[in-house]
């Protein structure tokens, strides 16, 4: 029977007890941790020492632990999610860093995600983006027969590669403009290379661009941060299909 390897870490942690409070990073000893912990398990473990020693446990935001949900992030070190590629927080595991290595960690930082508390933010201007325009308007009743809706296969997988954002915000905390371009991107570019989202194409686009830039959102410098630092590694080309929807409904569109 074989042991886990342990090491032992110096963690510079930023605490911030609200929105409307001074922060500043802390520093804490996170020690014998096993390298096949993840990355929250390893901050469980030091709020379980903290809550020990009578002390307030570090908040930070997390739900399914299995890479989905899109609720874990912190900016590890200045990357977002921390060193692993195409891997949430969640799924980074203490394998990645060595015995005596000191980690920064510290919430997304942008205008439009205010920090509620130590590492969680309100990323709710996501929500406000969907419902925007991230969305179709379908008539109730019985499924069309799939059949009846041709869709070409290199559209369809576009399509479902932009799906694949799970909205978690790393774009704009790697973003130095603090732009939700990939994610409005990605968005608008699932449904409109969709038949059901071409209808309201136009309109989707507009509205969500306007909406980002009311929320604080920076704009887009083609940095490709964000592209870097997606853990579903989604494509600038959203972006670039972002950009042509909303020109063509500026220019074209009845709609304003």
């Amino acid at each position: 029977m074989t042991t886990a390897k342990t090491i032992n870490l110096t963690l510079k942690v930023w605490r911030q007890k609200g929105p409307k409070d001074k922060g500043k990073f802390e520093t804490y000893q996170a020690k014998a941790i096993p390298t096949d912990m993840s990355f929250l398990e390893m901050l469980d473990v030091v709020n379980e020492q903290l809550t020990l020693e009578g002390k307030e446990p570090i908040a930070f935001d997390h739900d399914c632990r299995e890479g989905i949900c899109g609720m874990c992030g912190t900016v590890v070190n200045g990357r977002a999610h921390g060193p692993e590629k195409g891997t949430t927080l969640c799924q980074l595991h203490m394998r990645r860093f060595s015995d005596g290595d000191t980690i920064a960690i510290e919430p997304w930082r942008a205008m439009a995600f205010k920090v509620v508390k130590d590492l969680v933010v309100d990323r709710s201007a996501f929500d406000k983006l969907i419902q925007a325009g991230g969305y179709v308007s379908v008539n109730a009743g019985g499924a069309q027969d799939a059949n009846s809706l041709p869709i070409s296969q290199e559209f369809a997988e576009k399509s479902m590669d932009a799906a694949a954002c799970i909205g978690c915000g790393a774009c704009v905390a790697s973003c130095p403009n603090a732009s939700a371009m990939l994610f409005v991107g990605a968005k608008v570019s699932q449904l409109a290379l969709l038949p059901q989202g071409r209808p309201e194409a136009a309109q989707r686009a507009l509205s969500m661009v306007r909406k980002m830039d009311e929320l604080g959102f920076g704009n887009c410098t083609n940095e490709r941060e964000c592209e870097a630092e997606c853990p579903k590694e989604i494509s600038i080309s959203n972006i670039a299909r972002l950009n042509r929807e909303f020109l063509k409904a500026g220019l074209f569109s009845s709609v304003k």
